[in-house]
């Protein structure tokens, strides 16, 4: 038994041929900040787009490279005060780089990305109609720009993978929580902590170039 199963693998690693795919993305971005001392929020919705390549070096293992432009920041939310909005709109540009875990059938594919991801903001825009007022428990915020524009984190997510005679198309869903913050965060800056944290869903349509 013991033989059987040694030649049975390794006839599957032989068989198995690397794959190279290439693509494009779109997506929807929720996005929001942890902040200390606490700004309440509700999610701010953005934008994703970018290029992608993918590397399946062996069966159910890949590794996959990405370079987005995407839209992050954060919406406050004034229960007292319905009137009043404030959002901030951070465009970045990212590169993340995943372990990609897949397994299923021959056209369809469940997956999940595994990675880190770095990004540096482009610029950043604010909407406001607050004026002079205060509203939320910590308004500091309102007149900072972010004092960081290099972003650093992990991320990765869930997908299903659709295989086509016309290439792949994929849907996923991913979660990137900051490992640094926009602001400075010494002893005597406002606010020790403000990472962001970003829900996303995004279309990629992949084609493969050697399989």
């Amino acid at each position: 038994m013991a033989g059987i199963l040694l030649t049975a693998t390794l006839f599957s690693q032989e068989t198995f041929k690397p794959e190279l795919a290439v693509g494009a993305s779109f997506g929807t971005t929720f996005s929001s900040v942890s902040f200390t001392p606490k700004v309440q929020q509700g999610v701010l919705m953005g934008y994703t787009a970018g290029v992608t390549a993918r590397y399946n070096t062996e069966k159910n293992v890949g590794l996959q490279a990405e370079l987005n432009y995407v839209q992050q920041g954060w919406q406050e939310q004034f229960d007292l005060n319905p009137e009043f909005t404030y959002s901030r709109t951070i465009n970045y540009i990212e590169l993340p780089v995943f372990t990609h875990i897949y397994f299923g059938g021959k056209n369809a594919k469940f997956y999940i990305n595994l990675g880190p991801k770095i990004g540096y903001a482009l610029n950043e825009k604010t909407e406001s109609n607050l004026g002079d007022a205060t509203p939320n428990t910590t308004n500091d915020q309102h007149d900072m720009p972010i004092d960081k524009k290099f972003d650093w984190g992990l991320c990765g997510g869930p997908g299903l993978e659709i295989r086509t005679g016309v290439g792949y198309f994929l849907l996923e869903g991913r979660y990137y929580y900051a490992l640094g913050d926009m602001y400075n965060s010494k002893k005597a800056d406002i606010f020790p902590k403000s990472s962001a944290q970003v829900l996303s869903v995004k279309l990629t349509y992949l084609l493969p170039l050697f399989k």
